[in-house]
């Protein structure tokens, strides 16, 4: 008798890892996309992945597949942070808040989110339709059918995975409202540069510091990769972000990219060592955009009463903030973990989604308090259960 397949929401790196895990164990699946294509926005700044994030992208990659993606990431070196005061050049202190961040073979290693997105969507491009974006799903008596915004339902699927992202519909029907997504109200804006352009930082991952006025707290964190320097078709990217009510785009909205993005940020760093100045006079202003810093629950991963045929992974399960870059290595962890639970059934079963709920919410929910907490420091945002939500 042939599989339902399984139905994902989102074609975001939680989303595609998890077909791509699917692809290699032979249990059909559909990916609904929202946008017109993977490269239809903006793919925001690098990441870094820990260890618990490269084993789970190695657990569901097949060797060759796993060592082209291994050789896309970027490797520097150093275990950790140094931080600089943006506006004399000193030194801070050498890797502030005690982080450790290498990940594999001493070395710090990171990839840009277009890059993961392409690398785990190889094998799955027929599986994966856009212009469909999920309002919703219906259960059925024998599957699930997901809900389009115009009113028209995919296929009877045997299970819908929400992974699309913080606004996840799928996820609050899920969780009956209990899964909530706070506006820290701290912002930031992603930006991209020539590598020249970070010359004169060497090699490392460097956070610079600006707390020259009272209340300004800007800080920026970029990651400076050695092999890649000098190659005049790569752009190193930054992320500034700053407490909130200090980074504020025209007329609330947060969507707004390029050179208005781009003005504001050279214009919070104008005074800045001029060590640090090439970052933002050289930058790409067409890749400039503004974004919400978020947070889920401070307190973890709620529990609400499991539905077997729908679960939630990524975002939409547990949104961070980006202090500590651990939101997107928690989510291929949801990916692997789901991804080997249905392998391990043969496709669905009605356990499966209770098994990888209990399992995740442990180690999701630790996630989201130390990324909370990092996020409490670095940008003094408080949250409680009276915040506005997204």
């Amino acid at each position: 008798m042939t599989q339902k397949p399984v139905l994902i929401s989102g074609a975001g790196l939680a989303s595609l890892l998890l077909a791509r895990s699917l692809l290699l164990s032979n249990i059909p699946f559909q990916v609904f996309e929202r946008d017109a294509s993977i490269s239809f926005r903006g793919q925001g700044y690098r990441l870094r992945l820990s260890s618990e994030g490269l084993d789970a992208i190695e657990s569901v990659l097949d060797p060759p597949a796993f060592q082209r993606f291994y050789d896309v990431c970027g490797k520097t070196g150093g275990s950790g942070f140094v931080g600089f005061d943006a506006v004399t050049g000193e030194i801070l202190e050498e890797n502030p808040g005690g982080e450790t961040l290498g990940s594999r073979g001493g070395k710090i290693v990171g990839i840009s989110r277009g890059d993961m997105r392409r690398l785990f969507m190889e094998g799955c491009e027929d599986f994966v339709q856009f212009n469909k974006h999920v309002k919703g799903y219906e259960l059925t008596d024998g599957g699930v059918r997901a809900i389009f915004a115009d009113g028209t339902k995919s296929v009877e699927g045997a299970l819908l995975v929400g992974g699309d992202g913080i606004k996840s519909i799928v996820a609050k029907q899920v969780s009956g409202g209990l899964l909530k997504v706070f506006d820290t109200g701290a912002r930031g804006i992603h930006g991209q540069a020539p590598t020249t352009a970070f010359k004169g930082l060497g090699e490392g991952v460097f956070r610079l510091l600006d707390q020259s006025k009272p209340g300004r707290g800007i800080s920026i964190i970029t990651n400076v990769r050695p092999d890649d320097m000098g190659d005049p078709n790569v752009e190193f990217g930054w992320t500034l972000a700053s407490v909130p009510g200090v980074i504020k785009a025209p007329n609330d909205d947060y969507t707004t990219v390029g050179k208005v993005a781009a003005d504001i940020a050279k214009s919070l760093t104008n005074d800045w060592h001029p060590r640090f100045k090439p970052l933002f006079d050289d930058m790409n202003e067409s890749e400039a955009a503004f974004w919400k810093i978020t947070c889920s629950t401070p307190r973890g991963v709620p529990e609400w009463p499991n539905v077997p045929r729908v679960t939630v992974i990524g975002d939409a399960a547990h949104s961070m903030t980006p202090a500590g870059g651990i939101g997107a290595n928690t989510a291929v962890r949801d990916s692997a973990l789901l991804g080997r639970l249905l392998r391990e059934a043969g496709g669905y079963n009605d356990g499966v989604t209770a098994a990888y709920e209990k399992e995740m919410r442990v180690y999701a929910s630790e996630a989201v308090r130390t990324s909370y907490g990092l996020a409490t420091k670095h940008f003094k945002v408080q949250i409680d259960e009276s915040s506005q939500t997204v």
